[in-house]
């Protein structure tokens, strides 16, 4: 530790941003059914069921109280469509409600949004905003026009189940690596964005998901460890968010290359996240007061959580201020910084004056060139993104010319005809965070 350097807890507000979801009365009885079977395959779907459950009112086989928490009325108060949204985010993100509770800098509340695409569905039930860059651009727009500086705008992905359907989760890239490479080829061709900071969907990663992030993604808010099985039926035993064997320090590791719960020499950073407004692995007072003295021990932490922007995110934020605020007084010799989940994870490994990512990139005849002009890579070779005039997207590898300095890529019978191309997009995280991203409009 620094012994000059200001003890700082950093809290990290991580929204797994999804937009607006809808779940009717049936449906809800069909995620209850899907989850808990034979104990309550025979309620019938009515509001006078549901409130009965909630009120852990109906014999269902000593699962009362789990029922009760699934169905909480708070779980089911959805933002419906992107009004409500933008409504809740006209307050969420105005100064006044920001500065309700100030950090030790004076400053406000700062959120990570967490974007996601909806895209190679099956169905889509919940009527949620299909496409690619929906979310993403509605949240850069508002960002915008709130003057909303000091949020980052971060990475979210949902692996697809064999069937695609989107109620169903996987714990795989591998059976839907085709919609995970297009959304990131968009991302780099019509945002001219790549991510540095990823929130696993369904909190899951998996031997795959792990070599997959450590080529691309420098920072990881994944870490759910929790000091007891919290999970519900569904839940359980390492089922979906994994993370029995994993830190419960709050200042994050790099994973082992063979268990991504290990401590090893993996690249990335994996960061503890907890939920906040959810039925499972809530952040409670003791987790608060543990990262606070791990600050006060190490120098520094990050307290971070994740809630989800399709429920109002409004009283999470309070919750989590109240806990901060109730504890900051037993350590007087820590700061409290409110922070982006890049920013936190840059300044807790000391990596704040680092030189930034520099790429230069050109098409000489049919040969794409890149080069490293300053920085480093996060990962061993850049991300190659492709558009066609047909209006398809590909990802390749390069040719590795110097590593860490020089790629090449060629266009040939063997790949595509260069005339076939519209957009080239090159890009990377900069091994210590930020990223940098050209492209090439060649008609």
């Amino acid at each position: 530790m620094n012994e000059n350097k200001q003890k700082t807890l950093y809290v990290v507000h991580c929204i797994d941003t999804e937009g607006p979801l809808t779940e009717d009365l049936v449906d809800t009885f069909k995620r209850l059914k899907n989850v808990y079977g034979n104990v309550v395959k025979d309620i019938e779907p009515s509001r006078e069921n549901l409130r009965k459950l909630q009120n852990a009112e109906l014999n269902l086989d000593g699962f009362e109280k789990e029922v009760s928490k699934m169905l909480a009325p708070h779980l089911l108060q959805y933002n419906n469509n992107w009004s409500q949204i933008d409504r809740m985010l006209d307050d969420a993100l105005s100064e006044a409600f920001r500065k309700k509770t100030i950090d030790d800098a004076n400053e406000g509340w700062v959120y990570s949004w967490h974007c996601m695409d909806h895209v190679g569905y099956s169905d889509n039930p919940r009527r949620k905003d299909l496409g690619f860059g929906n979310v993403f651009r509605f949240y850069r727009q508002k960002l915008k026009e709130t003057n909303s500086e000091c949020d980052e705008i971060n990475w979210h992905y949902h692996p697809l189940s064999f069937s695609r359907n989107p109620l169903q989760c996987a714990t795989n890239y591998v059976n839907s690596y085709d919609v995970l490479l297009e959304s990131l080829c968009r991302r780099v061709i019509d945002e001219g964005w790549f991510p540095t900071v990823n929130r696993p969907g369904f909190h899951t990663e998996r031997q795959d998901i792990h070599m997959f992030l450590e080529q691309w993604i420098p920072f990881d808010y994944a870490n759910q460890f929790y000091e007891v099985d919290d999970g519900q039926l569904d839940l359980v035993s390492g089922r979906f968010g994994d993370w029995r064997r994993a830190s419960s320090s709050w200042r994050g590791y790099n994973p082992s290359h063979d268990d991504y719960q290990s401590l090893g020499n993996c690249r990335r950073h994996i960061f503890r996240c907890l939920n906040v407004g959810t039925r499972f692995n809530e952040l409670k007072k003791h987790h608060v007061a543990s990262a606070f003295a791990e600050a006060d021990n190490m120098g520094s932490a990050i307290l971070a959580f994740a809630d989800h922007d399709y429920r109002d995110i409004r009283p999470n934020v309070n919750y989590v201020r109240g806990l901060v605020e109730s504890l900051r007084s037993e350590y007087p010799s820590v700061k409290v910084k409110f922070s982006g989940a890049e920013q936190a994870a840059v300044a807790v490994t000391e990596n704040t004056n680092r030189t930034p990512l520099k790429l230069a990139a050109s098409v000489e005849q049919n040969v794409l060139k890149v080069r490293v002009l300053s920085g480093e890579l996060f990962g061993p070779q850049p991300f190659l993104a492709i558009k066609t005039l047909q209006g398809n997207y590909y990802h390749d590898n390069f040719d590795i010319q110097t590593p860490g300095i020089e790629y090449t890529y060629t266009f040939d019978f063997n790949t595509l005809p260069l005339r076939s191309v519209s957009s080239i997009g090159v890009a990377s995280a900069g091994r210590y965070g930020a990223f940098d991203v050209q492209q090439i409009r060649l008609s």
